[in-house]
């Protein structure tokens, strides 16, 4: 399903918007894409497309902490967990799209996802929010997160 997301992204980024779910579903098979992969990742999308802002309560934004729940702790690795502290302590990602992204990233309803899958989650959750995403963020989201030690990898 993740490949979707970034042929999504590669594909319709500066269009701003990928079409509706009939006319993607067409797209994805002719690019090849799985149909168990495309129903998985059109429902994940309906999902996204459901997220919105104002049917969050305004108090998350003013909170100063967040504790996780077991099946978020799950669902996501520890270090994604830095990581989303990082950019919402840096402002980077408010509150209410940290909890937009682990509501995604749940609804995936699969363990321990790793970091750069949760960093193309981030990237679908901001772009859905039609924000402008600025292309240094986006470098940052599609770059594969290298390991802290990679002295291990030679």
């Amino acid at each position: 399903m993740f490949d979707i997301l970034i042929f999504l992204f590669e594909s319709y980024f500066h269009a701003g918007r990928y079409p509706n779910s009939d006319k993607l579903s067409r797209k994805l098979s002719a690019a090849g894409f799985e149909d168990e992969d495309i129903t998985r990742a059109l429902t994940w999308l309906s999902g996204l497309e459901q997220l919105n802002k104002a049917n969050y309560p305004s108090a998350i934004n003013e909170s100063s902490g967040r504790f996780y729940a077991d099946l978020e702790i799950k669902r996501v690795s520890f270090e994604t967990l830095r990581f989303l502290t990082f950019w919402e302590q840096n402002k980077i990602i408010t509150p209410v799209e940290r909890e937009m992204i682990l509501d995604r990233a749940v609804a995936l309803n699969r363990d321990n996802l790793p970091l750069d899958q949760i960093k193309l989650i981030v990237l679908m959750v901001l772009w859905n929010q039609r924000q402008d995403l600025d292309p240094l963020i986006v470098e940052d989201l599609l770059i594969p997160v290298i390991p802290a030690d990679s002295s291990r990898l030679h």
